[in-house]
């Protein structure tokens, strides 16, 4: 019975940490079949986004900090969200007035929930990392795992190689995590993969409320390739890496 108390307030906690994936999937779900006057839909998104990240900061659910680091991930999304649109990749097929080469700037809200879970659930769960490798293999690790993903277009694709080297660099690397009172550890390579396919599962969802289209599903909607698993796996890594980096460097900085 313990242990399923302890689960229950697992899940709540997950729920509290998904608070801004949560507003994005309800308001890509209301704007999908409630059309909203004056603006097109991707542009309340884009609205609707902002003024929820300003609630959250404003109302202390995140801090300044938190919101610097999320902000970054905003701008890493775009970044890959532009180059892969051109690519083909996937498309945003509908009209918008805030669009940068054919995206909207609401995209990055997408990547940038990622960060925003990342961060809330590292500190309502008080992670701690264990035997975290050397900053000078972190940094070129997520660096060349992020850069695989534009280059793969025009050499060879990496992703296996890179996430060999991954189990290899974390292979005695846990994360610990508090549930009611009590701590747990999970090995690091687990959680990257136990996170990427949520993420996959909720990429069907918005793609099916029409946040992008693959080429697959222009005329109808189907479901994402499980292959996919491995591109949010790399990009949670990526994620992971980013925000711990950060985090450990803050813990290091001496407080005045």
């Amino acid at each position: 019975m313990v242990s399923f108390h302890q689960l229950i307030r697992f899940g709540w906690i997950q729920a509290q940490s998904c608070l801004f994936p949560v507003v994005i999937f309800g308001s890509l779900a209301f704007t999908k079949f409630i059309p909203l006057p004056f603006l097109p839909r991707y542009d309340w998104l884009l609205v609707i986004f902002l003024l929820m990240q300003w609630w959250m900061v404003h109302s202390g659910l995140e801090t300044r900090d938190e919101l610097k680091v999320i902000t970054l991930f905003h701008l890493i999304g775009l970044a890959l969200e532009i180059f892969k649109t051109h690519m083909g990749s996937w498309s945003y097929p509908e009209e918008g007035y805030f669009k940068v080469y054919g995206v909207p700037l609401y995209s990055g809200f997408m990547y940038a929930s990622v960060a925003s879970y990342l961060c809330q659930a590292w500190r309502r769960m008080k992670v701690e990392l264990i035997q975290w490798p050397p900053f000078l293999i972190v940094v070129p690790l997520a660096s060349a795992i992020y850069l695989n993903f534009f280059t793969h277009h025009y050499w060879i694709d990496i992703r296996w190689w890179l996430s060999a080297l991954v189990i290899i660099i974390f292979w005695k690397s846990w994360v610990a995590y508090e549930v009611g009172g009590t701590r747990y550890r999970m090995p690091l390579p687990l959680s990257f993969v136990l996170i990427g396919f949520f993420i996959w599962i909720a990429e069907n969802i918005a793609t099916y409320l029409s946040a992008w289209k693959y080429p697959n599903q222009i005329q109808t909607w189907s479901l994402v390739h499980l292959g996919k698993v491995s591109s949010w796996v790399l990009l949670v890594i990526v994620s992971f890496l980013i925000v711990a980096t950060l985090k450990l460097v803050k813990q290091n900085i001496p407080q005045r």
